[in-house]
């Protein structure tokens, strides 16, 4: 067999998709052809995004959705499909972090961080999944998680349940969806470079950190595109409810 990414007359929605790894699958996917979804809560972010996929030859549409509103959520969806048609990829990517020992998380912070990463993904990807299962087209829905979705790490215990949880949601959905066609995986990435934690890793303890790893460095944005690729396309169409890490043997 042939592998083949090609996403031609593909409809692709990315949330969170002005964060850096967002702003990454959003290019990866326009740049093989998908039409894609730019949803992410920041008005100013997602125009600037749209605009600079649509300047490079792409097809982008920006919509503005708060993921920890239902129906910003089903209102986001249904506008996308109205102007692009069915949705055929959903990368489950927004997430937040606040980081403080299990002692001292606050009631606020662990509703924000469950509230985005774990209920605001499964209502994104349950309305996504119903839609496709309605259209009857399949599809393949990736929820991005985390390498701490096994290990524990000291201050981290709540977005340490988050992507947990996500694993076993993607699991819970891969077996009732695999019927309709609908692929569903979970990516647990390690810590990849990027402008928003370079000022951390390039502390000492950041150092000290990398310097523990395995292959004694961060990965790269670039790095996820191939995995991105495969599971968006129909060269995965025999994988779904797996969970697969890509992290440079970091989790090790």
């Amino acid at each position: 067999m042939t592998l083949s990414c090609d996403l031609e007359n593909r409809v692709a929605f990315v949330s969170g998709a002005t964060s850096d790894l967002g702003q990454q699958f959003v290019r990866t996917l326009a740049a093989r052809g998908a039409a894609v979804v730019l949803a992410g809560h920041k008005s100013n972010c997602v125009d600037e995004l749209e605009a600079e996929i649509k300047a490079s030859g792409g097809h982008g549409l920006g919509i503005v959705m708060d993921i920890t509103d239902p129906a910003s959520i089903r209102n986001a969806v249904e506008v996308a499909e109205t102007k692009l048609g069915p949705i055929n990829v959903l990368v489950n990517n927004a997430s937040i972090s606040r980081d403080d020992l299990a002692v001292d998380v606050a009631e606020e912070d662990f509703d924000a961080v469950l509230d985005t990463n774990l209920k605001g993904s499964f209502l994104l990807a349950q309305e996504v999944g119903r839609r496709m299962i309605e259209h009857g087209q399949g599809g393949s829905i990736i929820n991005i998680a985390s390498m701490i979705a096994y290990p524990a790490f000291a201050g981290s215990s709540v977005y340490d349940m988050s992507k947990a949880g996500m694993v076993v949601m993607t699991r819970a959905m891969a077996l009732e969806w695999a019927r309709h066609n609908i692929n569903v995986n979970t990516v647990c990435l390690g810590e990849i470079a990027t402008e928003t934690n370079a000022e951390y890793f390039n502390s000492e303890i950041g150092k000290t950190l990398v310097a523990g790893f395995p292959g004694k460095a961060l990965g790269k944005l670039e790095d996820l595109e191939g995995i991105l690729l495969l599971l968006a396309s129909d060269s995965s169409a025999f994988i779904t409810g797996s969970t697969i890490e890509v992290d440079g043997g970091q989790a090790l």
